[in-house]
């Protein structure tokens, strides 16, 4: 019988897991990430030096009443530090920003390939505006661990044991009382930073929520106005972005809080130190064979608060770290989903073919039953379809008898509920649905999408054969025309032509296409179907239709009402 661990434990290793999850984002910058850390910690070793150098000035010129003309060299060696120290600060802050660009572009990459590894189906069921804050605020959010807290980290473990080593050279006491102050910096960041975490984790997620939220609107503005939704939907905005606002408060308010007390105890560990050389220096207080010189105190003095420094600068960048560690609690949690939800073509094909297999059918629909996205009944029941190369297939059927849904299926967005599906290894299937997805941007760069290397030439021919150029020679620009979100400025024909151009871009191996002469009057018709039968000789197309030209065309029809095929 398995242990169920504790809760508290499960939490410390699931927040281990996170760290090393970050550490990986940076392994491509590991050469900048050294370089930050040994320029922060070469920065501290020279504030040694300088808080020595200044000690020196003080003790030899205001007590000894040396000539400043024989510390001019003592002079030249602070400036040489201060300079030193100033470029080692710079140096510090390109190169663990180097790091931090490195991270976010690796968590987007990332967070990108495991998207796109989804599959359309699970991505149909997402909020489209909290997938793109997994890009966007959680990349952001783990900015400052990289360029702030992993410097500091490095710092407070080095700087504040040389600077207790060289006090310890001079007054063991003070030494004495960095050693027992310390520890308490880091015990009171450890309590505060478990609710920064928490904290983190739900205004990132209330971020999500909102961005969601709001894109959804956006993109149904104009139906919400239709129905006159709109003052309900803005109260709704309103509620979300104020639920961020008080997640983002409470964020604030831990920080503050922490930096608060973390000061304080910084505070009262230099008035110890001051308290102490005092005392000394008033003889009510002696732990030493001899007074110590103004020297030796200043030099201790001008340590301490350094001394405690990078322990404040930690604190200070503590919430980075619970906002990064937030960050990736989130997109672990929208990411974690069962990537077998989403089966693409390449799922449904079959593996370890053996050489016979070859001259396989394309493709091969065996007994599938078929259900649309959302919907509670079967469309189709006992499917079955093979495909050869280069046969061309019109797919027909009255309104809603499922022609849509057998080509979502074939393209891997829809998994059948019964039965299976079976492509012949490595063909490539090309999709084009009623609606293609039109981004704003011009015509060209659209089509572009499929291919961005495509020559003009190339680009130019492709947009004739699926009659782009037919009503784009009469836009002002052409093919370099702007449209809209959406294709906005264009009618359903004309989007249906770019999408159609777009997948012949890509060269399939099987065409999917859902009704691509919809909406077209007879000649541009008959010169689609022609260009389209010249352009893809050897491929294999299925065409979902209801046109009798491209029924004529096709060299077979299968009726869904009747799941039969005719020649």
């Amino acid at each position: 019988m398995s242990e169920v661990p504790h809760p508290g434990e499960a939490l410390r290793q699931q927040r281990r897991q996170h760290q090393q999850w970050l550490a990986s984002l940076a392994a491509g910058a590991r050469p900048r990430q050294r370089l930050a850390a040994l320029s922060v910690c070469a920065s501290g070793a020279l504030l040694i030096v300088q808080a020595g150098a200044i000690a020196w000035l003080i003790q030899s010129i205001v007590v000894e009443r040396l000539p400043i003309v024989q510390a001019v060299h003592v002079f030249g060696l602070l400036a040489a530090v201060l300079v030193a120290r100033s470029l080692l600060g710079g140096l510090t802050q390109s190169a663990a920003g180097d790091v931090a660009d490195s991270a976010r572009l690796a968590l987007r990459e990332q967070v990108y390939r495991r998207l796109m590894a989804r599959g359309p189906l699970w991505q149909r069921r997402q909020r489209s505006g909290e997938l793109g804050e997994l890009l966007l605020a959680h990349g952001d959010a783990i900015e400052g661990y990289y360029a702030g807290f992993q410097p500091v980290r490095v710092e407070v473990v080095v700087v504040p044991l040389l600077i207790a080593v060289a006090v310890a050279w001079v007054d063991w006491v003070v030494a004495v009382i960095f050693l027992f102050t310390a520890p308490l910096v880091p015990f009171f960041m450890m309590l505060v930073g478990w609710g920064a975490e928490a904290a983190g984790r739900a205004q990132l997620g209330e971020l999500a929520r909102m961005s969601g939220h709001f894109a959804d609107r956006i993109k149904g503005l104009g139906l919400l106005r239709l129905y006159g939704r709109g003052d309900a939907e803005l109260q709704g905005i309103a509620q979300a972005a104020n639920g961020v606002r008080v997640r983002t408060m409470k964020v604030l308010r831990i920080a503050f809080l922490s930096s608060t007390v973390l000061e304080f105890f910084a505070s009262v560990s230099v008035a110890m130190v001051a308290l102490y050389l005092g005392l000394s220096y008033l003889g009510m207080m002696s732990l030493h064979a001899s007074v110590p010189t103004l020297g030796t105190g200043m030099f201790c003095l001008l340590l301490a608060p350094e001394f405690y420094a990078p322990l404040r600068r930690l604190a200070a960048h503590y919430h980075d770290r619970a906002n990064a560690l937030a960050a990736a609690a989130e997109v672990e949690r929208l990411l974690a989903e069962d990537t077998r939800l989403a089966p693409g073509p390449a799922d449904t094909a079959s593996t370890g073919q053996e050489p016979a297999q070859r001259h396989a059918p394309l493709l091969r629909v065996q007994g599938a039953t078929l259900c649309p996205q959302g919907s509670a009944q079967d469309v189709l029941r006992g499917f079955s379809l093979s495909l050869t190369d280069g046969q061309r297939v019109a797919l027909v059927g009255p309104s809603g008898s499922g022609k849509s849904t057998v080509l979502e299926a074939l393209a891997g967005w829809l998994p059948p509920r019964q039965g299976r599906i079976v492509l012949r290894e490595g063909v490539r299937v090309g999709y084009a649905g009623q609606r293609p997805y039109l981004f704003h941007g011009s015509i060209a760069d659209n089509l572009r999408l499929a291919d961005p290397s495509v020559s003009d030439a190339r680009l130019q021919a492709v947009a004739e054969v699926a009659q782009v150029m037919r009503f784009a020679r009469d836009l002002p620009q052409g093919l370099d025309t702007v449209i809209g979100e959406r294709g906005f400025g264009l009618s359903g024909g004309e989007a249906r032509r770019i999408g159609l151009a777009r997948l012949l871009l890509r060269e399939p191996d099987l065409l999917l296409l859902d009704e691509p002469t919809a909406f077209l009057d007879p000649q541009t018709e008959a010169d689609l179907l022609q260009a389209l039968a010249a352009h893809t000789r050897g491929r294999t197309v299925l065409m979902a239709t209801h046109s009798e030209a491209a029924m004529r065309w096709a060299d077979a029809i299968i009726d869904l009402q009747q799941l039969e095929v005719r020649a």
